[in-house]
């Protein structure tokens, strides 16, 4: 594709957010802050203006995107909205919680990958709002980063990866949450846990009062994040709590450090306290730090798998998935 100019401001500039809806309204592209990861929006009704998302990424066009709009009530524009939707988003939104429901014909195919269904969520991050209010229509935005390497967490993140490929990077900072929306159909009578991500399952099990249903993988993603090799650095990636032949050209990401790590090149810890929300808030930004060290090898130690722990061990797996396994 041939190169943009891409411009990087600041959110709090004056006229920073009305220039980036400008850019959206003319079907550019513009990456922003939501409280999970930076995402790189597009107007999300009109082909053309999606369809730019997914060249700049070098994004497959089977993979679905996700629809961010302002408000729920805006829901109606673009989805068949059932009770359990309507609950979720009243508990959750705005939020890091994505709801797949049955599209209306105003969703292009190329934002759903021609499935029936289509994915949506309010952000709640005072950046993506004001934008979003601005804009003044559903914002297509995978996250702002190239296809399958790990998501970004802060504006710089976002310009090593697709500088010249872009019109406009809002730099808000760093996210909140660091983890993607956790994903949920409300498509069929019960609702599915399509993918792990910043609101744990237990809590929405808990409010809705019955179990979610797991998705099985097929082929074909029915949301985004289902693919088996995704949210990977450049240097390979080992889940493992074996020794490594060469530490001191390996780069270790562990909960909390214990002592033992002194060999290793650089280490990385998710939170000193152990704490599940602080180690998803610092997962992928200690992996961009790992990743540009030109190491030969980044170990992750396993979390525990309940809360959050579901959600950033479900990213690590995709992280180090290799297809010849």
């Amino acid at each position: 594709m041939p190169l943009r100019t891409t411009r990087l401001m600041l959110a709090e500039e004056p006229g920073a957010i009305e220039h980036a809806a400008e850019v959206l309204l003319d079907g550019g592209l513009v990456a922003f802050p939501t409280e999970t990861v930076y995402g790189l929006g597009a107007l999300g009704l009109d082909s053309d203006a999606a369809g730019r998302i997914f060249e700049a990424k070098g994004r497959p066009s089977f993979d679905p995107l996700i629809l961010h709009i302002a408000h729920a009530p805006e829901l109606e524009r673009v989805a068949e909205v059932n009770e359990a939707a309507w609950r979720m988003a009243e508990r959750f939104w705005p939020g890091p919680l994505t709801l797949v429901m049955p599209r209306s014909t105003a969703v292009p195919d190329i934002v759903t990958s021609g499935l029936p269904t289509v994915a949506v969520r309010v952000p709640a991050h005072p950046v993506a709002h004001a934008l979003l209010e601005a804009v003044g229509e559903p914002v297509a935005a995978p996250s702002a980063n190239p296809f399958g390497k790990l998501s970004p967490t802060t504006a710089t993140h976002v310009r090593t990866g697709l500088s010249g490929r872009i019109d406009v990077i809002l730099d808000g900072g760093p996210t909140a949450r660091g983890l993607e929306s956790t994903i949920i159909s409300v498509a069929e009578d019960v609702p599915v846990l399509l993918r792990t991500g910043a609101i744990p399952a237990e809590e929405i099990e808990e409010m809705l009062g019955v179990r979610l249903e797991r998705h099985v993988p097929t082929s074909r993603p029915a949301t985004p994040g289902q693919l088996d090799s995704h949210y990977a650095p450049h240097t390979p990636v080992i889940v493992s709590t074996e020794p490594v032949a060469d530490p001191s050209r390996t780069g270790l990401v562990v909960l909390r450090k214990t002592g033992v790590e002194k060999d290793f090149a650089a280490v990385e810890e998710l939170s000193a306290d152990g704490d599940l929300t602080e180690a998803a808030k610092n997962l992928f930004a200690a992996l961009h730090r790992l990743d540009a060290l030109g190491l030969d090898l980044i170990v992750v130690r396993p979390v525990p798998e309940t809360g959050l722990g579901a959600a950033i061990m479900d990213r690590m797996r995709r992280a180090a998935f290799r297809e010849d396994e």
